[in-house]
Formats: C-alpha cells, structure tokens, sequence
C-alpha cells in the first residue's frame, strides 16, 4: 500500500531505550533510569481528588476547543504569579500536551516547505514533527560557549521562517536570559520570522528564575506543559499563548485536529496548579539530585558538561570514550543495569558523542545510579 514521505521520520531513541530496560526489567533485572525525561512522581494529590469527584458528579465529554474557562484563567494568573504578567485568559489555548501545540503552533504559523531553525542539541520532536508537517528543520549547531544555545550570530546569514527556542533546554537543561531571549526575539522581528518559546520545564529551575517570551514580546508562541513541574506526563495536557489575532486560527484548527484535550486531563490540571507544597516537595528533590549528579558524575569520568540551570538533565560530552554513544548506552545498560540516553536523539551531526542522564526520579535512585556508573567506569580504566 502507498505511503506518504512525511512518514519517514526518525524513531526517537530514548523510547528504543526504554523499551531495552524493559526487557532487562522484565528478565528480573533491577534498572535505575536516568533515560527517561519524566518526574518519578504522580500527579498532585489533589489534582486526583479533584478527578474523582468529578468523575462521580457526571460524564466527562468534550469541552470547548480552546479549554475549560477555569483552567485558561487560571493559567493566566500563572504567568501574574510567576512573571508578573498580566495575560488576557482569552489567549490561553489548552492542549493535548505540548506535543498536541507543536502539531497546532507549526501548522498555524508555516506553509508546507517552509523552514523552521531549532537548535542542536534539542529535543528530537520538534525535527521529527516539522518533517511530518512538511516544513524544513533548519539544525543551528550551538556553541559550548554559549551555554549549547543559539545566538544571533548562529542565525544571521540563515533564511527562515520561525525560530524555536526552549529555556530550560532538553538535554542540556540551560536557560536564556532576558538579554540572550530579547536578542533572538528582535533577530526573528527583522527577519520577519515567527518566534516560538518552548517554556515546559518553567517552574523547575535552581539558581534563577526561567524568563518567559511573554515578558519582552506579545508577538510570539509560547508553549508549556502540566508534564514537568506538576508531574502530569501521562496525563497529555499542555497549554500555548499565542498573539490576539490568532487566537481563532489556532481554534479552528484545535476543534479539526484534536478536538479538545481531554476533560479528565484538564480537571485534573486545574486542581494541580494550587498544589504548590507538594511540587515545591518535588523540587527539593531534584535541586539534591543535581548536586549528586554535579558532584558524582565526574568522579565517575564524565566531567565535560554544563550545570544545568533548570530541567533534570545533565548533558555530558562522552567524546574521549566513544564515537558511538548508541552503542556505549547499551553498554552500560547492560553492564552497569543504568539505562542513559545517547545524544543522538538531540544532534544528529554530535551526538554520536554525547549522553544525556536524567536525575528526574528518587534520591535513592539516582544515589545508587551513580555509584554504578563509578564501578562500570572503573572497571574500564576511565577513573
């Protein structure tokens, strides 16, 4: 049978690794997962009360496209609370996750061929999505310099259509700041291009304040997720701003493509956002797994990387070992029972030497993590 060419997109490699600790798991091995980019926790406890009642209150069917009015206001008193932005709830879109977003921000923004620049290292989808909808990924090798994020002078002689930045960044979990944002948003207005802010690890961030998009511009798209900070990853709901005029493209394309995102999700959500002790709990946990892994992952050898700012990533440059990263996360999958994730999914031009580990699940956890990969890394000669 036929088959389109947008089909033909990348697997996302971390997802073949977690498959592979499944297997070992399921063979009666013990794993500890540093590959997988999602909180140990389950979503706040009141935001499963909340469910509940509503559940046992009636039918949960569609809402409207745009998202339940509570949980739009909601989120807009967020950004007063966080940012001290005073954000109109009528351009608050709800979405299926922040993947659901992308799939609604590229379509609504880019004709079929148009180029999008993202910046390597960075999360795989944004490629593999912009693929799909027939638009052209334009990979910006950053510079360890700069903190492995893009700069003007990565963008100036390139033609494009949209920039897509995310601060805090996957893998790397480093931020832009007001002036590094403001000189990309401005860079973006000159060359007419749309400017995207990934902002879903906001919230999860350790010596300053993540800035949003949102502060210096109301000509931008920004994304975010319940899947981070309020610990919702299975739960697929996410939300966008977009600019006044087109809050009502992004509606009809929503009501086509998706829908709504699902009601549970959103009860849910809007419970978990008063949920501020709970995930303040949670973040106490990942500022000790950083300092472990700060701490410990050079003395395992794996030394060369840039503290992350937020997030809970640490994206370590493993090119004095290997040229192969796949197959040296395989390694030490099964010989240390520690499950990583090969850069690959982030850079496809570097990352055949680079790993990213997650310190995303319990201090005990990543405590015995590493102490594993100080064995593994001893016993090859690297410590």
């Amino acid at each position: 049978m036929r088959n389109s060419r947008r089909g033909a997109v990348d697997p996302f490699i971390v997802m073949d690794v977690m498959e592979a600790a499944r297997q070992a798991e399921e063979a009666g091995r013990h794993i500890i997962h540093m590959e997988v980019g999602q909180p140990g926790t389950a979503a706040p406890q009141a935001a499963r009360h909340a469910l509940s009642q509503q559940m046992e209150q009636g039918a949960l069917g569609y809402t409207v496209a745009l998202g339940i009015p509570e949980l739009r206001a909601r989120i807009a008193q967020l950004y007063g609370d966080w940012y001290n932005v005073d954000l109109n709830p009528n351009r608050v879109i709800v979405t299926p996750g922040s993947s659901g977003a992308f799939v609604l921000a590229f379509s609504a923004l880019f004709d079929a061929g148009e180029r999008v620049a993202i910046g390597a290292p960075g999360y795989p989808s944004y490629r593999q999505i912009l693929k799909a909808l027939s638009l052209e990924p334009l990979d910006i090798q950053t510079a360890p310099q700069n903190r492995l994020q893009p700069v003007p002078d990565d963008l100036r002689a390139m033609d494009f259509e949209g920039l897509m930045v995310a601060s805090p960044a996957n893998p790397t979990g480093t931020m832009l700041d007001t002036a590094a944002m403001g000189a990309l948003i401005d860079l973006c207005q000159e060359k007419d291009a749309a400017f995207i802010s990934d902002e879903i690890y906001h919230g999860i961030e350790y010596e300053a304040k993540a800035v949003t998009a949102l502060e210096l511009t109301d000509e931008c798209y920004v994304i975010n997720s319940f899947s981070k900070y309020f610990s919702m990853t299975g739960w697929r709901v996410g939300w966008m701003v977009v600019p006044d005029d087109h809050v009502r493209k992004v509606e009809r394309l929503a009501q086509n493509m998706f829908i709504c995102a699902p009601h549970a999700s959103q009860v849910a959500a809007l419970a978990a956002m008063d949920c501020h002790d709970e995930l303040e709990a949670n973040m106490a946990v990942y500022r000790a797994n950083r300092a472990m892994m700060i701490e410990g992952l050079p003395k395992a050898g794996f030394s060369k990387f840039a503290p992350p700012d937020g997030a809970f990533y640490v994206y370590v440059d493993v090119s004095n070992y290997t040229n192969n990263s796949r197959a040296f996360a395989q390694e030490i999958l099964e010989q240390a029972g520690v499950a990583v994730t090969p850069g690959l999914d982030f850079d496809p031009v570097r990352g055949h030497q680079t790993l990213r580990f997650s310190y995303a699940r319990s201090t005990e956890d990543i405590a015995e993590g590493l102490t594993r990969l100080q064995r593994f890394m001893a016993a090859r000669g690297a410590v």
